[in-house]
């Protein structure tokens, strides 16, 4: 049994750090490092979670190639349950290549390949049902089960008891908020980025922001601000809370490190206000590092860098 299970894209990454611009055709530019690692919201978030100690496991599509062998190897080194993962032949694992620059911020070339095609019928309820948490990661990434069934699903797991969370994706498609807001009303807590709450709500301000989905239903809001922390509200409290400064070298992964640190806090009872700091703190030390989840510590660790910061004793 999973305390949390992680729903949505699994993707293999390709690095390449850094970048600071694009060879013109036909030609060559060296980069320092190119490497492979595990990507996508459900892959990083359970990898973060596991490396935190919580019991975690995944549900997602994978390709039958050596991209999808490649993150269930890592899946399973990293102790998360892989029970929910399916294979498909019909098409390839999702892959991203990374561009880093030199100041940590990166762009991307995804190809959706399995989790373009994720549906309903995908998706082994039983694991769902034997979970405390159900995180849906990367809406807007998942075509085939994004609005509607995911608002289904989600609306099941409340039915069964379950604390519904739900992260977005930046919106090529610009489906935004007709996708997201059937599911609103089945949702424990909604973390988009500032830039994706923006485009949802059409507001400016974080508090505006909040409002719109608040008011669209769900219970508690959380909008990752990157390097200037975070802001969350519900119906009786609201907190701007600053971001924890360290040297970044690779942003990579930083909101998804972002949740799994919140869902962390969540799993261990945790009230609202210290989730988010301790979230804070697992993004801080994710971006120390090249790749997704290759600076995520022990809670503990994380722990005793929030108590020596100045910043989390001022509040």
């Amino acid at each position: 049994m999973s305390k949390v299970v992680c729903l949505g894209i699994l993707v293999a990454d390709l690095i390449a750090k850094p970048v600071a611009q694009f060879p013109s055709k036909g030609k060559l530019t060296n980069v320092d490092t190119m490497e492979l690692h595990t990507g996508g919201c459900a892959t990083n978030t359970a990898i973060d979670l596991a490396k935190l100690g919580e019991d975690v496991g995944v549900i997602g599509l994978i390709g039958n190639d050596a991209f999808g062998s490649f993150i269930l190897n890592r899946l399973k080194a990293e102790n998360v349950d892989i029970t929910g993962v399916k294979h498909t032949t019909q098409i390839g694992t999702s892959t991203s290549m990374v561009f880093s620059d030199p100041d940590g911020e990166r762009s991307f070339l995804y190809y959706p390949g399995a989790n373009g095609i994720l549906a309903e019928e995908d998706i082994d309820f039983s694991v769902i049902e034997r979970c405390e948490i159900l995180f849906i990661a990367g809406s807007l990434l998942m075509p085939t089960l994004d609005g509607e069934p995911t608002a289904r699903l989600l609306k099941r797991a409340q039915k069964f008891g379950k604390y519904t969370i739900l992260d977005t994706a930046w919106d090529a498609s610009e489906k935004w908020m007709s996708a997201i807001g059937p599911c609103l009303p089945y949702l424990d807590l909604f973390m988009p980025s500032i830039e994706e709450a923006q485009m949802l709500s059409g507001k400016d301000n974080v508090e505006d922001m909040a409002k719109v989905f608040l008011t669209a239903g769900t219970q508690n809001v959380v909008i990752k601000c990157g390097a200037k922390g975070c802001y969350m509200e519900n119906s009786t409290e609201k907190h701007y809370l600053p971001a924890f400064g360290v040297n970044a070298i690779d942003t990579n992964g930083a909101g998804d490190s972002f949740v799994a640190g919140f869902i962390a806090g969540l799993a261990n009872k945790w009230d609202l206000k210290r989730c988010a700091e301790f979230a804070n703190a697992v993004g801080a030390h994710c971006v120390t590092a090249l790749g997704a989840s290759s600076g995520i510590k022990s809670k503990e660790e994380i722990i005793i860098f929030m108590e020596n910061r100045s910043n989390y004793h001022d509040k």
